[in-house]
Order: structure tokens, then C-alpha cells, then sequence
């Protein structure tokens, strides 16, 4: 990966959108077929003649899923594989790889989930029908939302050299806490850490500032719209409402506050125990703060009224006109172009920006989006025999797992689980794409709180993770190993989320 974001040259600057719309367009045209292949509306003959009901996937078909986070977590951490897998065209071609098992279990087996739908017949209208529903419905809105907030994002540079006072450091952090929910957790972090590490070159010190930015900016402050998080939008594009998020602002305000009381005590500390000389050079060394590219905050504009008001199959607010399918994906990607148009090269030179972050993200969740089919069929179908019933189970159970894998499936998984249960005594929120389309909102809540808080846990619980961490190495920051990171996050983000569960999810 670093490779790639210090090589310059035109293939790996194009390799990002390469990979995209390669694996767009190999699914659409795949997909898309399936309208001739298979009718939407009608079950399937076979099926219906028959009443034949799919059975319940073995847990052996679990391994692609599990096989593909595993080499996420641990393929960069094994100096043979390391080099190998810092190239996004390995990456794809492991998840296309295990994405293939699974498209080869559900061609010899019929798909009829996840909507109740008829189960269609073995061979090549199950796979149109599967890959309709993983990419066409699901990858690609999600991969478009954060391509469009990269590029964008990537066009705003802020610059200069300030003294770097705890305060200073503070407010920034709390900036970027709340920019996370507006413009994503990827593009609230590209944008601050560099200006947050120059801020901070003079000082020795840094380490614990760049650890508390990934809590706060890289993961929990993207918890109140679903363009903060992938596991959000998710969400979002399962039917949970655009602005229902916002009901989840007294957690975002009980953690972000305590964090940022937290960060402020620890930073005076290490203030105090800079050299003399570092201090006098941060003192000395001052350049106003100057922001470029502002003209993407109209085009960051646009993504959220796109994502807000565009929703594909329902009315335009205030008119009897229905959203065609991909319009709101239309607006994102053009969004995006006019960031790339408006934007001079300077800006983004001066941003280190290139497409190999967001080409590592394509390349990988095609494969997720795929894989996850039969993880999230066996828990539509035995969700309610996992002995989770209580809010607090499925915060704890969909944070723990969103620590060590990728928090979006890990939230796609408990959703699908919640929506299976009917706990007796718990509001409901209708017209979700789960079994059942209903989903307990106590629930909901807490796979919403589990998924988003808990990917700070590790550096592989949220994308932007390991990208801050490489940004401030290459700024010469020594950053704590894997293991290393997890002693500060348990000993600081575990005991917050107990009170979490405490306070709020009892």
C-alpha cells in the first residue's frame, strides 16, 4: 500500500477507478441479465410448482467469509505475505477468488433470500439472482457513497503551522468528531491528520494524539447520519430512515465528551514533558492556517441531499415523481466529477491524494458483499437461538465482532439477526429489509452503537484505521504495533463502553 501512495505514476494513480469500475461493470453486466434470465416479480416456476423452502446453509459455507477477514487481518502482519498484499490486484483476486466459492455454492443450490422471495432455480438465474442482490443492490450504492466522499474530501487542503497547545489539539479533535457524521469517517480523516501532524511536528510527543483521532474521528464520531459510517449506510439502504440516526446523538455527546475531557488531561501531561527546545520551536515556528478547495463543500453538499432526498422505488419529497434506480448514485459519481473539474492538482498534490485507498476498499468488499451471504442467511434463519435477546447483547456482540472483522458486514450480520427476534415489550420499526420487515429499535440501536464505536478497538475494526496509522508513520510518528494499539484501546474504550451499557442500553 505504501508502494502505491509513493510511486507517482499514471497506472498506480488509476489503479483505484480501475479496479472500481472493472468490478462494476463485470457484476452489472452479470446482474443485469438476470432481467431477461429470471422475472422480479414472479417466483420461479421450479419453486412454486414444488413449494420447495431452501435449507439452512451448513456452517462449512461460512469459510469463504471467514477465510477472506482473516487474510484482511492477519495477511499484512506475516512478513512473507506483507509485501504481496500491499497491492490492491491481490486483494481482489483473493476476494474474487473466495467470492467464487460462494457464488458456486449458491448456483448448485438455489437463492431465495434474503426477502422472502421464491427460491429461483440451481445454475445461472441463481447467480444473477445473488449477485442482483449482493452488488447491484448493496455494493455498489456503498462503494459509490465513499468513492464519491474520497475524491471529494481529497480536494480540500488545510495547511499551517499553529502552536500546538493541548487546547489547540482538542478542538481539532473535536472538529473532526463532528465533521466525521457530514462527510464520513474517511473524509473527515483525510482530511484533518495531515494538518494535525504538521501542527504537531515539533513536538515528541504525538503518539497518543494520533491514537485518540482514530477513536474520535475514525470511528465514533460518524455514529448520527449514515454517510459517517459504511455500517450506517448500510442500514440506510436496508430502510432505516436517513435522518433516524440522529436519535443516537446522546451517545455520540456522553463518549465524544469524555474522550475529548480524557485527551485533554493526557495531552497537558506530555505537554509538560516536552524538551524546552521542541516547545520554543513550536512557539517560534508559526504559519496562519489556510484552507484551499472550499468549492467542495457544495459538491460534499450535494452527496448529502442526494443521499437524503434520492431514494430509489419512492416519491420525491413534495412531488407524485419516483426515484428512478441509481439516480442517487448518479448525482454521487457527478458530485465526485465536478470535485475532480473544479479542483486544481496542486491541492491535491499537496494532499498526497491518489485512488489507491478507496481501490483497496472496491477491491476487497466485492468480495465481503458476496461472502457474507451465507453468514447472514444462517442468522436470518437461527438468529433466535444465539441467546441474544437484550440490547446489551447485541452491542457487545456486534462490537466485539466489528473489532477483529470489518464493521459493516459484522453490521449487515446483527441486523439481519435483530430482525429475526420478536421481543415482546420493544418498539418497532417497519418497512426494513429484514425476514420479518420489522426490526426492534432498542436493537437496532445497539448493533448501530456496536458496529460504529467498536471498530476503534483495532486498526482493522474501521477502513480509515490503518490509513491514519500509515499517514503518521510516513510523518515520522512511531505508531504502536497491532497489539500494541489494543492496549490503549482497552484500557480507554472498554471501560467507556461499559458505561455506554450502563447508562444507555440497560
Amino acid at each position: 500500500m505504501r508502494a502505491l501512495e509513493t510511486t507517482p505514476s499514471l497506472a498506480r494513480r488509476c489503479l483505484g477507478p480501475g479496479l472500481i469500475a472493472a468490478v462494476i461493470l463485470l457484476t452489472a453486466v452479470a446482474a443485469g441479465a438476470s432481467d431477461s434470465a429470471v422475472p422480479q416479480t414472479a417466483p420461479s416456476p421450479h419453486a412454486e410448482a414444488s413449494g420447495h423452502e431452501l435449507p439452512v446453509p451448513s456452517i462449512a459455507w461460512v469459510a469463504p467469509f471467514v477465510a477472506l477477514l482473516l487474510c484482511i487481518a492477519l495477511l499484512p502482519l506475516i512478513h512473507r505475505t506483507a509485501h504481496w498484499w500491499e497491492h490492491n490486484r491481490s486483494k481482489l483476486l483473493v476476494a474474487l477468488v473466495l467470492a467464487a466459492v460462494t457464488i458456486g455454492y449458491y448456483a448448485g443450490r438455489g437463492f431465495g433470500f434474503p426477502h422472502g422471495e421464491h427460491a429461483t432455480e440451481p445454475g445461472w438465474p441463481t447467480v444473477t439472482a445473488m449477485l442482483r442482490h449482493a452488488v447491484l443492490d448493496d455494493y455498489i450504492p456503498f462503494i459509490i457513497l465513499l468513492f464519491s466522499l474520497y475524491t471529494i474530501s481529497g480536494g480540500i487542503n488545510v495547511r499551517g503551522d499553529i502552536p500546538a497547545h493541548p487546547r489547540t489539539n482538542t478542538f481539532i479533535l473535536a472538529v473532526g468528531a463532528t465533521l466525521a457524521s457530514f462527510i464520513g469517517t474517511t473524509g473527515a480523516s483525510m482530511l484533518l491528520i495531515r494538518p494535525l501532524l504538521q501542527i504537531n511536528s515539533e513536538r515528541q510527543n504525538v503518539r497518543h494524539t494520533v491514537i485518540f483521532f482514530i477513536f474520535l474521528v475514525s470511528n465514533i464520531g460518524g455514529c448520527l447520519l449514515p454517510i459517517g459510517d459504511p455500517p450506517l449506510f448500510l442500514g440506510y439502504l436496508r430502510g432505516v430512515p436517513f435522518l433516524w440516526t440522529f436519535q443516537l446523538w446522546k451517545q455520540w455527546l456522553f463518549c465524544v465528551a469524555i474522550l475529548l475531557a480524557l485527551y485533554y488531561v493526557w495531552d497537558s501531561a506530555a505537554y509538560r514533558r516536552e524538551p524546552a527546545r521542541a516547545i520554543k520551536t513550536d512557539e517560534s515556528v508559526r504559519r496562519p492556517m489556510e484552507f484551499r478547495g472550499l468549492v467542495n463543500l457544495i459538491w460534499l453538499a450535494g452527496v448529502i441531499l442526494a443521499v437524503g432526498l434520492l431514494v430509489p422505488g419512492q416519491k420525491l419529497i413534495g412531488t407524485d415523481w419516483v426515484v428512478p434506480p441509481y439516480l442517487r448514485e448518479a448525482v454521487q459519481l457527478a458530485m465526485a466529477g465536478l470535485s475532480w473539474l473544479t479542483t486544481s492538482m496542486p491541492i491535491r498534490r499537496d494532499n498526497s491524494f491518489n485512488f489507491a485507498a478507496i481501490g483497496e476498499v472496491a477491491a476487497l468488499f466485492i468480495g465481503i458483499f458476496i461472502c457474507m451471504q451465507v453468514p447472514v442467511e444462517i442468522l436470518k434463519a437461527k438468529g433466535d437461538e444465539l441467546g441474544l435477546h437484550q440490547p446489551w447483547h447485541f452491542f457487545w456482540a456486534s462490537g466485539t465482532l466489528s473489532s477483529f472483522l470489518d464493521n459493516a458486514p459484522t453490521y449487515a450480520v446483527y441486523f439481519e439477526t435483530a430482525g429475526a427476534l420478536h421481543e415482546s415489550g420493544m418498539a418497532l420499526m417497519h418497512g426494513v429489509r429484514t425476514a420479518t420487515g420489522v426490526i426492534p429499535i432498542p436493537l437496532l440501536v445497539a448493533v448501530s452503537l456496536g458496529s460504529v464505536f467498536m471498530g476503534a478497538n483495532t486498526y482493522i475494526g474501521n477502513g480509515p484505521n490503518f490509513m491514519v496509522k500509515s499517514i503518521a508513520e510516513q510523518s515520522g510518528v512511531k505508531m504502536p504495533s497491532f497489539f500494541g494499539y489494543m492496549l490503549y484501546s482497552g484500557g480507554i474504550l472498554i471501560p467507556l463502553f461499559v458505561a455506554v451499557t450502563l447508562v444507555f442500553l440497560r
